[in-house]
C-alpha cells in the first residue's frame, strides 16, 4: 500500500524496502531532493565534475597512491621473505611479527588517506590482543595469529599492481584532457620556425603536419575538453576500486563489527527497559498509587462518620466509588502502555484500529499480513505506530492520516502518513531519533520525508520473524 512520510535513515536501495508499494499520493517527496543550488550546482553534473573538489581529491589520491603502494610493496614483500626464509631459525618469527605491524601502520595510512581524499570512513580493526604480562613472545604469537593483520600484509601486495594501473590512467587522462584543452592558451611557446608556428605532430624530409590554423586549434581543444568531461567518471570507476579493497581489507573484520553493532544494540535495549521500568513506575507512583492512598483516606473518615452522620458517610462511599473508576482506568492505561491484551489476543490489525480510535484526527488503517509476526516484532510494531500517531495529534496539525502495514519478503513494513504541515527530523533528542534507536536495536530503519509544507511520511522496516 502506502510508503511512510517520516524518515531517519534512506535504506530505499536495500532489499525488501517499500518499492513495491506506491505511495498514496504523490504529493510526498523523499527527504534530500531539495532545490537547486547555486552556482556550480546549477551545471549538469557531467558539466561542472571537472572542477569539483570531489574530483581534485580523487586524482590526487591517485597520485599518492603509487609511491605509498610501492613503499607498502617493498616493505611487505622484502620482510615476508626474509621472515619465512629465516623460519628455519627462531628469528623468521620476529621478523614476520615485525612485517605485520609495519603493514598494520600502512594501513592506517591509507585508512586516514581513504578517509581525508575519498571520505570514506573505515572503522580501526581490532587490535592485537594479548594477555596482561604477556611479554613479546606473546606478542609475536597474537600477531601472527591475527587474520586482520595478514589482511593488512595482502593489501600491501594487491594494491602495488592496481595503484601502478590506475596512477597511469589518471595521470595519462588527466594530463592529455586539460593540455589540448588549453592548448590555444600556451601554443604561443612554440617558436616559428619557416613560417610555421604551433606544435608539430609529424615532420620528414618530405612534408610536416602542424597545429597552427584555427580549424586544426578548434578540434584540438574540443577533443580536449571531451577527454577533460570523461576524466572525473574514468577516476570515480578507478577510486571505486580503491574504496572496495581499503574497506574490504584494511577495516574491521565483519564478526567484529557484528559483535559491535550488537553491543551497542544491547546497550539501547537496556536502556529503554530501564526507562520503561522507571515510567511505569512514575505512573504508578503518581497515578494510580496516590489516588488509592487518597482513596483509603477517604473511605476511612466514612467509616468513621457511619455512626454518627450516615448520609455523610454515603456521600463519601459515593466519591470514593469515583475515585476507584477513575483508579481502574487509570491502571488499564498503564497495562496497555506496557502490552495492550487486544494485541495479543487479535493481533495488529485489532489494536492498531484501537490506537488510531484514539487520535484525534481520523486515521485509515490498512493491515495486510498473511500470518502474525513474532510477539516481539508484534509489540515493537505497535508501540512504534502508536509513537507516530501521537506526533501526528501533537505536532502535525493534521486532517487525516493513513496506517499500512504489509509484509516485503522477510521485512515487516509500517507506513503512517498525514496531511499536516511537515517539518518532522529526526534530529539528535528528537522523539522520532529515539525511536529510530529503538528500531535499530532489532536490525530496524526508520525513515522520515517531510517537507516543510507536509506532507509527512514515516515508514518503517522490521526484520519479519515467524510466531
Amino acid at each position: 500500500m502506502a510508503t511512510q512520510q517520516y524518515g531517519y535513515r534512506d535504506h530505499r536501495d536495500e532489499p525488501g524496502f517499500a518499492a513495491d508499494r506506491p505511495p498514496r499520493s504523490s504529493a510526498g517527496r523523499y527527504a534530500g531532493g531539495g532545490s537547486p543550488g547555486r552556482g556550480l550546482n546549477r551545471l549538469p553534473a557531467w558539466l561542472r565534475a571537472p572542477v569539483e573538489g570531489r574530483t581534485w581529491r580523487e586524482f590526487w589520491y591517485q597520485m599518492l597512491s603509487l609511491p605509498i603502494s610501492i613503499a607498502f610493496f617493498v616493505w611487505a614483500v622484502t620482510m615476508t621473505s626474509v621472515g619465512v626464509s629465516l623460519l628455519i631459525t627462531f628469528i623468521g618469527v620476529p621478523v614476520l611479527a615485525a612485517a605485520l605491524a609495519g603493514a598494520r601502520g600502512f594501513g592506517a595510512l591509507e585508512r586516514a588517506r581513504a578517509r581525508g581524499l575519498l571520505g570514506l570512513d573505515v572503522g580501526t580493526p581490532e587490535p592485537v590482543r594479548t594477555r596482561r604480562g604477556g611479554g613479546p613472545l606473546a606478542w609475536m604469537g597474537a600477531t601472527l595469529k591475527s587474520g586482520v593483520s595478514w589482511r593488512h600484509l595482502l593489501y600491501g601486495v594487491l594494491h602495488f599492481p592496481w595503484a601502478t594501473f590506475a596512477f597511469s590512467v589518471a595521470l595519462t587522462f588527466w594530463t592529455t584532457g586539460w593540455a589540448l584543452f588549453t592548448y590555444p592558451l600556451w601554443r604561443w611557446i612554440f617558436p616559428m620556425y619557416a613560417g610555421q608556428a604551433g606544435l608539430q605532430l609529424y615532420g620528414d624530409d618530405h612534408h610536416s603536419v602542424f597545429l597552427d590554423n584555427p580549424f586544426e586549434i578548434a578540434v584540438t581543444s574540443l577533443a580536449g575538453l571531451l577527454v577533460v568531461l570523461a576524466t572525473p567518471w574514468i577516476l570515480r570507476g578507478l577510486t571505486t576500486v580503491d574504496r572496495l579493497m581499503v574497506g574490504g581489507l584494511l577495516g574491521p573484520s565483519r564478526l567484529a563489527t557484528r559483535v559491535v553493532e550488537l553491543e551497542s544494540d544491547r546497550g539501547v535495549v537496556v536502556d529503554t527497559a530501564a526507562a520503561d521500568l522507571r515510567r511505569i513506575e512514575r505512573d504508578l507512583h503518581d497515578g494510580a498509587q496516590a489516588r488509592l492512598v487518597g482513596l483509603a483516606m477517604e473511605l476511612g473518615l466514612a467509616k468513621e462518620k457511619l455512626a454518627e452522620d450516615p448520609a455523610a458517610a454515603a456521600r463519601m462511599v459515593d466519591e470514593a466509588h469515583g475515585e476507584v473508576k477513575t483508579a481502574l482506568q487509570e491502571l488499564r492505561d498503564l497495562a496497555r502502555g506496557i502490552h495492550p491484551a487486544v494485541l495479543t489476543d487479535r493481533g495488529l490489525d485489532a489494536a492498531l484500529s484501537s490506537v488510531a480510535s484514539r487520535c484525534t484526527v481520523p486515521v485509515a488503517v490498512d493491515v495486510d499480513l498473511g500470518e502474525r509476526p513474532a510477539a516481539a516484532i508484534e509489540g515493537i510494531a505497535y508501540f512504534t505506530v502508536s509513537e507516530l500517531l501521537q506526533n501526528v495529534s501533537k505536532h502535525s496539525r493534521a486532517t487525516r492520516a493513513t496506517v499500512d502495514v504489509w509484509r516485503s519478503g522477510e521485512r515487516l513494513m509500517l507506513q503512517v502518513q498525514d496531511d499536516g504541515v511537515g517539518g518532522a527530523a529526526a534530529g539528535a533528542g528528537s522523539g522520532l531519533a529515539g525511536l529510530a534507536e529503538r528500531l535499530d536495536a532489532v536490525d530496524g530503519i526508520l525513515l522520515v520525508d517531510s517537507p516543510p509544507a507536509g506532507p509527512t511520511r514515516v515508514t518503517a522496516e522490521l526484520p519479519w520473524r515467524r510466531a
